[in-house]
């Protein structure tokens, strides 16, 4: 046998014996990556197959896949519905305003934890920013609606001022602020994780460097941590634009806290989803209203990148 044949026959066994032995070193990784495998594939990736209905007219009982073809007729239905439309608006409005007003905010807040010097100081404003993520969005929306009542304490400071009580949440032109607000008291800690983390990468010895030859403090910042945490800026935003018309955490917040009153500015494409879909049992108009909502999503998320890519080199895909 010569030994080019030998060696033919050795490689294949030393790779399933390294491949083998790999898996025997590192097994419980693989076992704690099986689980959210799993639940991906169970709870996103299979329902993917229910969107068929959205093509098809699905009776409650009947066949799981629709029992008849119906073409693009429930996309034909929601485009000439009126209500749809102002859901289609409120998403946008409430999601962009919250955006203008979170991306910055949770930008510079980072910076300024960053600039805390004193270690104990810092994690105490740290813990205390976090906590409110962890608060149930039921709780959120419960302690929301004691302040803004008409025998609240903000009605109460109102009157104090010489003004009347006003019912806030019956009132449609206050609701995106009180969205706004309320989500930037629950996130705005929670959003500083990445940045903190990036930032603590960056090479001290820039910042002495720089210091040296003569930069003030916010020289140091404007022409190192945020040039340094720039890919971290643009992917989180790119995010936050492909999420522009999708609900994120914002269907339940707004399905806790809307009312037939403030329906006008207030109802968002997931509650006008889960009142066509749940409420109404008309599933497969339902399921062609979040198909439509997917795929903007999608189109904003890719031009969002496109344009990263192009003008900061910087990009998802």
């Amino acid at each position: 046998m010569s030994s080019n044949q030998i060696n033919s026959e050795w490689k294949p066994s030393k790779k399933r014996f390294s491949m083998g032995r790999h898996f025997g070193l590192y097994w419980q990784i693989y076992l704690m990556l099986l689980v959210p495998v799993v639940y991906y594939i169970v709870f996103r990736y299979v329902p993917m197959f229910g969107n068929i209905i959205a093509f098809r007219k699905y009776r409650a009982g009947g066949n799981i896949f629709g029992s008849e073809n119906s073409g693009f007729k429930y996309f034909k239905q929601f485009t000439r519905d009126k209500t749809f439309w102002r859901a289609f608006r409120n998403t946008l409005t409430l999601n962009i305003t919250y955006l203008l007003f979170r991306f910055p905010l949770t930008l510079i807040f980072a910076l300024l934890i960053n600039e805390i010097r004193n270690i104990r100081w810092k994690k105490f404003v740290q813990t205390v920013s976090y906590l409110p993520h962890f608060i149930s969005m039921v709780i959120v929306c419960g302690i929301i609606k004691e302040l803004t009542a008409t025998s609240g304490p903000i009605n109460g400071f109102i009157e104090a001022l010489g003004g009347s009580r006003i019912q806030f949440l019956a009132v449609a032109k206050y609701f995106s602020a009180i969205f706004t607000i309320s989500g930037l008291w629950q996130g705005l800690g929670w959003g500083t994780i990445l940045y903190l983390a990036a930032m603590a990468n960056i090479n001290p010895n820039l910042y002495e460097a720089a210091a040296v030859d003569g930069a003030g403090h916010f020289q140091r910042v404007w022409h190192i941590t945020i040039p340094s945490i720039l890919p971290t800026i643009t992917t989180l935003l790119i995010l936050d634009i492909g999420g522009l018309v999708g609900s994120g955490g914002a269907f339940e917040k707004v399905f806790l806290l809307y009312n037939p009153m403030i329906y006008s500015s207030a109802d968002i494409v997931s509650t006008y989803v889960y009142r066509m879909g749940i409420g109404s049992g008309n599933y497969s108009y339902a399921t062609a209203v979040g198909l439509f909502e997917g795929l903007i999503n999608l189109v904003l998320l890719s031009i969002a990148n496109f344009a990263s890519k192009k003008l900061t080199d910087s990009s998802l895909f």
